[in-house]
C-alpha cells in the first residue's frame, strides 16, 4: 500500500468502476430496501443514496464555471476536520433528505401516470426493481445516479487533468484531486449502503487502492496489523473500531488526520 497513486487515469479509472459497480446494487432494490436506517444517522438507504447521487455529479457545475486562482489544496486537505461543522454537516443532512423526497414523490406521480394509462390502477408497483423498464425509468434514484456520474467523468474527461476547480467549501483544486475525494465518497459511503442493506462490502480493486492510499499518505502501515485495503479503509474512516493496540500502532506511523462523515 505504499505505492502514490498520482496519474489521472487511474483515479478516473477506480470512479468509473466503483460507480458501475453501485449501479448493479441499486438495479437490485426494492422499496423496502429503500426506507432502511443507515449508520450515517439519519438518513435512511434513499436518504444515502441521494447524497452520493449529490456528490458524483458535483463536477459538472465545478468544471463548468471559470477556473479559479490560488493555492491549491490535495484531497487530503479537502478531508481537512475544519470543514466539516456542525452547520455544514446539518446542511449536507437535510439536502440529502430534501433531495431522496423530491425523486420520491417524481418516482410516485409517474407511476401514477403510468398506471392511469394502462388503466389497472395501481400506483406503487411494489414488486419492481430500479433498474427495471416501467415507471421508475428517469426518475428513480438509480437512473439519476447513473446520470449524474457519467456526466461528471465526461466532464473531466474533456478537461486536462491539472484543470483547477473551486469546491463549495471555496478551495481551489485540480480536477484530478477533486475525482479522487468523489472516489472516496462512492467507496466509503458504498460501506455503509453495504452494511445497512446486510449485503458484502463491494468496493471494487480501484477504488481500494485510490483511497488506501489517500488515508496512508504512500506510507506503509505496521506488519502487525495484518490488514487489507478493506479493513483499513473500514477502520481509519470509523466504519469499524480500532483497538487501543491498532490505535497506537496508527500513531506511531503519523497518518494524516482526516474527517470523514458517517
Amino acid at each position: 500500500m505504499g505505492e502514490r497513486l498520482g496519474d489521472a487515469d487511474l483515479v478516473r479509472a477506480a470512479f468509473r468502476e466503483e460507480c458501475l459497480r453501485l449501479g448493479e446494487v441499486l438495479a437490485t432494490l426494492d422499496p423496502k430496501d429503500l426506507a432502511r436506517p443507515t449508520g450515517c444517522v439519519p438518513w435512511t438507504v434513499a436518504e444515502l443514496l441521494a447524497h452520493v447521487r449529490t456528490g458524483a455529479g458535483r463536477l459538472i457545475d465545478m468544471l463548468a464555471a471559470p477556473a479559479p486562482h490560488g493555492a491549491l489544496v490535495d484531497a487530503a486537505g479537502y478531508f481537512g476536520a475544519a470543514k466539516f461543522t456542525t452547520e455544514v454537516d446539518a446542511a449536507r443532512i437535510e439536502s440529502a433528505r430534501a433531495e431522496a423526497a423530491r425523486i420520491e414523490a417524481a418516482r410516485i406521480e409517474a407511476a401514477r401516470i403510468e398506471a392511469a394509462r394502462v388503466g389497472d390502477g395501481r400506483v406503487e408497483g411494489g414488486g419492481e426493481r430500479f433498474g427495471s423498464e416501467g415507471t421508475r425509468r428517469g426518475v428513480g434514484l438509480g437512473e439519476g445516479f447513473d446520470r449524474a456520474w457519467r456526466a461528471a467523468l465526461a466532464a473531466v474527461e474533456a478537461n486536462p487533468p491539472d484543470r483547477v476547480v473551486r469546491t463549495r467549501h471555496g478551495d481551489a483544486m485540480t480536477v484530478t484531486e477533486f475525482l479522487r475525494t468523489r472516489v472516496v465518497e462512492v467507496g466509503v459511503h458504498g460501506l455503509d449502503l453495504a452494511a445497512a442493506l446486510d449485503r458484502p462490502p463491494w468496493l471494487t480493486t480501484a477504488a481500494s487502492r485510490v483511497i488506501a492510499d489517500l488515508l496512508t499518505a504512500g506510507r506503509f502501515l505496521p506488519a502487525e496489523l495484518g490488514w487489507d485495503r478493506l479493513t483499513l479503509i473500514a477502520k481509519v474512516t470509523g466504519r469499524m473500531p480500532c483497538s487501543p493496540a491498532e490505535q497506537a500502532a496508527l500513531a506511531r506511523v503519523g497518518l494524516p488526520l482526516l474527517a470523514f462523515g458517517r
